[in-house]
């Protein structure tokens, strides 16, 4: 067992259930099961209790026209969330969503995210990428299908993770971390960027270390990996060692970056008021980055 906590986003106690998404007839009688429940939402942001337990409620609760899709079992119970058409910009984070996030236990979070990432996936893929014809969803709501009895192609699409590269930089006991306009006052993290297709992860990661900050990678090891449904990515975290602590900023990406320390990253980590810097909250992966390179991993 790791001797470090697991990165948020994972860790759902819900049991998938793969082998049921082809059985049409057991997704209604899933969906038919006096125990059957249905993940409250307002709209992306999650309904929680005082416990930090996510709330659900009955499936009379969903509207009748709405499409579901089966999450799991939880407790030998069948668990659903409705795929209702999304406005709100599916990577940022509201205030009400923010305080959620904050407050969910480990394993409830990582439900969320789940069931999060099937609702934005299903909102923003109504069309087929091959024909341009309506899809509709398929396999118990884990796939899209443009339905060839309704003229479609017969293509299904699966739901779409972006991979991303997230990475500290370190020179002589110090490691690099960068701020963007937009984040809180004093608020750094890890520098990150997608990886781009026909690339290793290392690859990514030197890319976009020299493209942001001007640094030069020349080893990278592979630390812990987590979901990440803002809208739907997998951060893949990862430490760099570098030839110079030179930077050149990239003012498009970034507003500013410092070198910590180990006392500066621990002091951030413990919310010290004399911190160098604020540090990211701890359901992102890159404060479970810090957290494992300061305690020298």
């Amino acid at each position: 067992m790791s001797r470090f906590p697991a990165p948020g986003f994972t860790g759902s106690p819900l049991l998938r259930l793969n082998h049921d998404q082809d059985d049409r007839e057991g997704f209604y009688q899933h969906a038919s099961s006096p125990s059957a429940r249905l993940l409250r939402l307002d709209g992306l942001t999650p309904r929680i209790d005082e416990h930090g337990a996510l709330i659900w409620g009955s499936m009379i609760e969903a509207d009748p026209d709405a499409e579901l899709a089966l999450l799991g079992m939880l407790d030998g119970e069948p668990c659903f969330v409705a795929l209702n058409h999304i406005t709100e910009n599916s990577a940022q984070r509201n205030a009400a969503m923010s305080a959620a996030l904050s407050d969910l236990r480990h394993g409830e979070a990582a439900t969320y995210a789940i069931a999060r990432c099937l609702v934005d996936w299903h909102s923003r893929h109504n069309f087929c990428a091959r024909c341009g014809r309506l899809t509709k969803p398929f396999k118990a709501g884990w796939v899209r299908l443009c339905d060839k009895e309704t003229g479609g192609c017969g293509t299904e699409h699966f739901p779409r993770t972006d991979p991303v590269v997230i990475m500290l930089a370190e020179h002589g006991g110090r490691v690099l971390v960068g701020r963007q306009h937009q984040w809180p006052p004093r608020r750094y993290s890890a520098l990150a960027g997608f990886v781009e297709v026909g690339e290793s992860l290392e690859e990514a990661v030197a890319r976009e270390l020299f493209e942001e900050a001007g640094v030069i990678a020349s080893d990278v090891r592979y630390l812990t990996s987590q979901p990440w449904p803002f809208p739907s990515q997998l951060m893949i975290a990862c430490i760099a060692k570098v030839e110079s602590d030179v930077t050149s900023l990239d003012t498009d990406e970034l507003e500013d970056v410092l070198w910590a320390d180990r006392d500066d990253v621990l002091a951030s980590l413990n919310d010290d008021a004399n911190a160098k810097f604020l540090a990211p909250p701890p359901y992102a992966i890159a404060h479970s980055l810090l957290s494992r390179w300061a305690a020298g991993a």
